[in-house]
């Protein structure tokens, strides 16, 4: 047994890790964004009191939205991540800046973290229950078929 590597990154185990860590990271997104549209006013006047237009809420929403289905399914997953990686620094920067607040504090530290399960995520990629595992294997497919001919 390797001491230093003890999860084998082909094992079914490395795959539902990488799966299980997805739902996780796209969750607290996706759940974001039914939370902004359903209190839609209030977001958009947190936004405002930011120094934010509340004009970029709809962007927000389908950015939370759309890439958190992606990062669920496993889609465009390495391009998705850095995305929300840079998304969850700008977010603690903008929103949770105030340190001497222990709420702020953690949901600063929280953004940190997840920012740094998304730049895990894409240097690893979606791992083999994914969308891009799918997509990757059709593409081996197509060029092993047209070099056999």
């Amino acid at each position: 047994m390797n001491i230093i590597n003890i999860i084998n990154p082909s094992s079914t185990f490395s795959s539902l890790a990488s799966l299980f860590g997805r739902v996780g990271l796209s969750a607290i997104f996706i759940l974001a964004a039914v939370n902004k549209i359903q209190f839609y006013e209030g977001n958009a006047a947190y936004m405002a009191s930011s120094g934010l237009p509340s004009e970029l809420l709809p962007l927000v929403i389908a950015f939370e939205l759309i890439g958190g289905l992606f990062i669920l399914i496993g889609a465009f997953t390495q391009l998705t991540a850095l995305a929300f990686a840079g998304f969850s620094l700008v977010s603690a920067l903008l929103f949770h800046f105030d340190l001497a607040d222990q709420i702020q504090f953690l949901m600063f530290f929280k953004n940190i973290a997840m920012a740094g399960g998304f730049l895990t995520l894409a240097a690893t990629g979606a791992g083999d229950f994914s969308v891009d595992k799918k997509l990757n294997n059709s593409r081996l497919i197509k060029v092993k078929g047209e070099l056999q001919n």
